[in-house]
């Protein structure tokens, strides 16, 4: 096996002057990025229900597809789909490894088995040698290292060029405005992880084009800036000039797409999606869109192949070349709704919205230069801060009331007499409950009983008259409705709500909104923080076992407890929370079974961060740390017996944990070099089952 390098920036300055949109300090950077992640998002919807379908069917069944056509498809619009979640997920390695500029291949791999739960998230998990990823990630998984784990030496040639790494590398270039050489750079090291040859040329290509479209808005230009960033005799590299070619005597899109299939054409590539056809559709479609973000969508699409790929990075390249302003010419963003869906083992994460990815995004770029964060609005999870962002807020009656945003606020107006409901999604929304993908949406709530909401907004011209209110799964999996408090107030006046979300019975909470009976208001912001005082009790009912993030191979509900907890293999999870739950103390009963080890996780950040106490053999208590290995960080001898229940009390406040066992403090330790400093909650087993009672938890 040839030895290979661990791929790092190394001889990269990161830029310090101030060209326009080429410095993350800009005031114009993060919309410009809000551009490019809606782009990326609109692309992928449009896409998404003709996925892998010829142009010739396209044609015969569809005709041009210029707008959405998921109702005629009967699909749903916003997806779970690995185009958004890869993006955005494996973009987390910068955050975990403290936002090094240097950051390795081997680190991003590290991010992939942390996020990852297999078969079920993020990937297409079609086997060891047929999926590229799937095999990269067994790769790792068995200790194999990224940039081998995606080696053509290791994976075949073949394998290894497929169009995977072009699909998740746009954000690397989202946080390198107008600096195309870094972004390339970070894109050969993200993109090893999987996959080697043309597919890391494809995803340099795609990567340089988004940093520099912050301050290049000529298409030529940014080709010529993509191709210096990879070998001229590449196949990516003739294939682009090639295209070129055809678009300067030939401007006739379909005819050049005759060209591209027939020169360039899957009979030529094999594998199951390879990057080199649907890279040239890629450069036809803007050649031949000319820079508009329509016509553009409309030939992305309407060519075939691996449509909500391809369209998804046409789509970021020209929402950050033409701004906000360029999705202006239909109504994308409407039916969107800043919605959008990040499934992982960090489940706390998973319900977002664009605005909120935007600005983690942006916050990457600027902490690479030592930047603060930005914080609209204190950080408010609902801050409406980007032009024409609803961060998912929206109304089932359309026809009743109206959503929009002017001007940093978000506008909720009545149309007619009759009550309008406005919200939006803290957990899987009903008409999500099935969906079917491929593509599980793993997720915790990010609501909960015990949390506090506090609204602040100014009531209309004609005064203001409503509540605030929650909706929860029951039992069957309905929804049952919850009123707040409610306000009748004067035309103008300014007003503050607060509400301590009540006990709903442990049932998850999976929307949060305002019912309008009269009226408008300008919403100025929507937050709740912090760690909720609640239980999780056992219950009936899917969508209550779904609250959970779940990587056990199996777990069981009983009348008061969970009967048990089993992964065959390995290390499972299941947990609660969010990686902004920092000091908390949880308590549960916890019955070990057989199992190498099993107990209770906190500030779980994934399947490789968290903290642990652990039941261990023979008769030791022991508390862990996760992170790129394990560590023992405490132990003491305790004489459990299997198949006994013991109450178990964990505290993790600053960089201490302490234990309690039946009332008793049983073990304590500190971690002051580089602490977990948040997470969720949760049960942890290791090759072996474990039961567990209803865990409680309140901040520490």
């Amino acid at each position: 096996m040839t030895d290979r390098p661990t791929f790092a920036i190394t001889d990269l300055k990161l830029p310090s002057e101030k060209r326009g949109i080429s410095d993350a300090s800009h005031p114009e950077y993060l919309e410009r990025v809000y551009a490019g992640v809606l782009g990326k998002l609109i692309g992928v919807y449009l896409g998404r229900p003709v996925e892998n379908w010829s142009y010739e069917r396209i044609a015969e069944e569809v005709g041009d597809v210029d707008y959405y056509i998921h109702e005629k498809r009967g699909r749903l619009l916003v997806v779970t789909d690995d185009d958004i979640s890869g993006t955005f997920t494996f973009l987390r390695a910068l955050e975990d490894y403290g936002y090094n500029p240097n950051i390795t291949s081997k680190q991003i791999g590290q991010t992939w088995l942390n996020y990852l739960i297999e078969k079920t998230t993020i990937l297409w998990w079609g086997g060891m040698g047929n999926s590229t990823e799937h095999t990269a990630y067994l790769r790792l998984k068995s200790g194999i290292a990224a940039p081998e784990s995606g080696s053509r030496e290791l994976n075949s040639k073949v394998l290894s060029e497929q169009i995977g790494a072009q699909i998740f590398i746009d954000g690397w270039g989202l946080i390198c405005p107008g600096d195309p050489k870094r972004a390339a750079r970070y894109a050969e090291i993200a993109a090893r992880v999987s996959h080697d040859g043309e597919a890391v040329y494809g995803a340099q290509v795609v990567a340089s084009m988004v940093a520099q479209a912050f301050v290049e808005s000529d298409l030529d230009a940014l080709l010529d800036c993509a191709l210096r960033q990879i070998p001229s005799s590449s196949t990516v590299a003739r294939l682009i000039e090639d295209v070129r070619t055809w678009h300067a005597k030939e401007k006739d899109w379909r005819e050049n797409r005759i060209r591209l299939q027939a020169e360039y054409g899957y009979d030529k590539y094999a594998g199951q999606c390879h990057l080199i056809p649907n890279h040239g559709l890629i450069i036809l479609s803007l050649l031949h869109g000319g820079g508009d973000f329509d016509r553009s969508m409309m030939i992305v699409n309407t060519a075939g192949w691996d449509t909500d790929c391809n369209s998804g990075n046409v789509g970021a390249i020209l929402g950050v070349r033409n701004g906000l302003q360029g999705l202006d010419g239909k109504d994308w963003r409407g039916p969107v709704a800043d919605r959008l869906y990040l499934p992982s083992a960090d489940g706390g994460r998973s319900i977002t919205d664009a605005a909120r990815e935007a600005i983690i995004v942006a916050n990457a770029g600027r902490a690479l230069l030592q930047l603060p964060p930005i914080r609209p609005k204190g950080g408010a999870r609902f801050h409406f801060d980007l032009p024409g962002s609803v961060q998912g807020w929206r109304t089932d009656t359309p026809s009743e009331g109206k959503v929009s945003n002017p001007a940093h606020e978000l506008k909720l107006e009545t149309l007619t007499d009759q009550p309008v409901r406005f919200y939006t999604d803290s957990f899987i929304p009903p008409e999500a409950k099935d969906m079917q993908t491929g593509y599980v949406l793993v997720a915790n709530p990010t609501l909960y009983s015990g949390h506090e909401v506090k609204a602040h907004f100014k009531a209309g011209p004609n005064g203001s008259k409503g509540c605030l209110y929650i909706a929860h799964y029951t039992e069957t999996d309905e929804t049952q409705i919850v009123s707040g408090p409610s306000w009748d107030l004067a035309a103008g006046s300014e007003h503050t709500v607060s509400w301590l979300i009540p006990d709903t019975g442990g049932f998850p909470i999976h929307q949060i909104g305002i019912e309008l009976k009269q009226g408008s208001l300008s919403l100025d912001s929507v937050d709740w923080q912090g760690i909720p005082s609640t239980s999780f009790p056992i219950l009936p009912g899917k969508m209550a076992g779904r609250a959970w993030a779940k990587s056990v191979d199996r777990f069981e509900f009983g009348r008061d407890r969970y009967d048990y907890l089993c992964h065959n293999e390995g290390i499972g999870l299941l947990t609660q929370g969010a990686r902004d739950w920092r000091d908390y103390r949880v308590d549960c009963r916890i019955t070990p079974k057989m199992a190498i080890s099993a107990g209770v996780a906190v500030r779980v950040q994934g399947l490789r961060r968290y903290y642990a106490v652990l039941f261990c053999e023979p008769g030791q208590i022991r508390i862990e740390k996760a992170l790129d290995g394990r560590k023992v960080l405490a132990q003491t001898s305790f004489p459990w017996e299997a198949h006994c229940d013991y109450t178990v009390e964990v505290e993790v406040k600053g960089d201490s944990i302490r234990v309690w066992i039946d009332g008793r403090l049983t073990l304590t330790a500190v971690d002051p070099t580089d602490p977990l400093e948040g997470g969720a909650f949760g049960f942890i087993v290791e090759s072996g089952c474990v039961g567990a009672g209803t865990p409680r938890i309140v901040p520490a």
